[in-house]
């Protein structure tokens, strides 16, 4: 069934259920009877289920039954889709489920299930489930996604803090995050060493800025810890915990994401200390090898290039935007490869190749400068420390192309 229909018809079924006299349900429930359950599913196996999924359940005490709302649907049959998800458009859908139906895809792929039933009073228990309701209507279920401000996760915080009245927020908020969306972004997706650096390469300084509580819950997880130390009014001039209980209803299976973001600073700078070793080496005594070594990394160069330019100035992904890796790898590169076929022969380079050459070693230059500016935030060591010794070598390596023996 088309999601926007199956939407419509779990709606339909929930409001048709309140002209049932002998069945109490979750769409006409009172408030009293309501229990509220954050439900956190811990990251699965393929990439994009890295970041984990969350979900809140609205369960009725007097029969039982438990309907569980999540904002972690998308629509692969809408008009445009893989357009629109190039430009950082993407629709995302609303939808509820019986729990049960819903935890039991979640059980059999081996990921790890987590419930946290909140301290609700019975009037914000039917706000809540009154906003969900409204929520789920098909003309609103719909949502412009962003993968750091606007998400799955970030949704049930806003209807968790919505039906609180603000006191989610006003504590989140005033605590520090644990780390940076880049941080959390390398960490979660470490298990793909190759989809993650490319995450990271195409990150700009927007990911480095700190983060509150409240921005970090951007993930399942991160919300998950950050409930456990919020306080509520306990209805008799003090406070209490807003989780009265949490419990781990199915364990996790799958490889779990490491504590921290690895740190890529060492890795990147052997690499790049290599592929220079590599370059100069190969000028000398193997000028085939060089050949292939300088045309793959200036083809990878203008691509990375071309795409960092491209999330910039074509689409909605602004925590690409302003990308200083810009600096290290462009679409120039794409022009000095008939320069370095032509080494081959021992060719002197143009004075235009010359030039280029000079042009990316300032580009380098003011690239490091940027980095050790104060106030400029975007962490790019790592791609510093692989991109200039690689452009050093080739442009000694063309320098010295005339003084190579045929």
């Amino acid at each position: 069934m088309p999601l926007l229909r199956r939407v419509f018809a779990l709606f339909l079924w929930m409001l048709l259920g309140s002209t049932w006299p002998a069945h109490a349900d979750v769409a006409n429930a009172p408030g009293a009877n309501l229990q509220v359950t954050v439900i956190t599913y811990g990251p699965g196996d393929t990439y994009w289920e890295r970041f984990g999924h969350i979900a809140i359940e609205l369960r009725d005490s007097q029969d039982g039954e438990a309907i569980s709302f999540n904002y972690g649907v998308f629509d692969f049959d809408e008009k445009g889709f893989l357009l629109n998800f190039a430009r950082g458009r993407m629709h995302y859908l609303m939808d509820a489920e019986p729990t049960a139906v819903d935890t039991g895809w979640y059980v059999q792929a081996g990921r790890s299930i987590t419930r946290q039933r909140l301290a609700f009073t019975p009037e914000q228990a039917a706000a809540l489930r009154d906003f969900l309701l409204w929520n789920l209507r098909p003309e609103n279920a719909r949502y412009d996604y962003d993968y750091y401000v606007d998400n799955c996760s970030t949704r049930v915080r806003d209807a968790l803090d919505k039906a609180l009245g603000g006191i989610l927020k006003t504590a989140l908020a005033a605590r520090p995050g644990s780390m940076t969306y880049r941080q959390q972004t390398d960490r979660l997706m470490s298990a793909q060493p190759w989809l993650m650096l490319l995450l990271d390469l195409g990150l700009g300084p927007y990911a480095d800025h700190p983060l509150s509580g409240w921005q970090e819950a951007f993930i399942p997880m991160a919300l998950q810890r950050e409930l456990r130390a919020v306080q509520v009014p306990d209805g008799h001039g003090g406070h209490s915990p807003l989780v009265i209980e949490e419990r781990q209803v199915s364990p996790n299976r799958v490889q779990a994401p490491p504590p921290q973001a690895p740190d890529l600073r060492g890795p990147m700078a052997l690499a790049g200390a290599a592929l220079a070793m590599l370059l100069v080496i190969a000028r000398r005594r193997v000028p085939l090898l060089f050949v292939l070594l300088a045309v793959t990394w200036l083809v990878l160069a203008g691509l990375a290039g071309l795409l960092m330019l491209g999330l910039w100035t074509l689409t909605s992904h602004h925590s690409a935007w302003a990308n200083a890796n810009l600096l290290l790898f462009n679409p120039l590169a794409f022009v000095l490869i008939p320069a370095i076929w032509r080494s081959r022969r021992g060719v002197a380079t143009p004075r235009r190749v010359d030039g280029l050459l000079m042009l990316q070693l300032l580009a380098g230059l003011l690239a490091i400068v940027l980095h050790l500016l104060p106030g400029v935030v975007q962490q790019n060591q790592p791609w510093l420390l692989l991109a200039l010794p690689a452009w050093l070598a080739l442009a000694w390596s063309l320098r010295s192309a005339c003084h190579v023996p045929r």
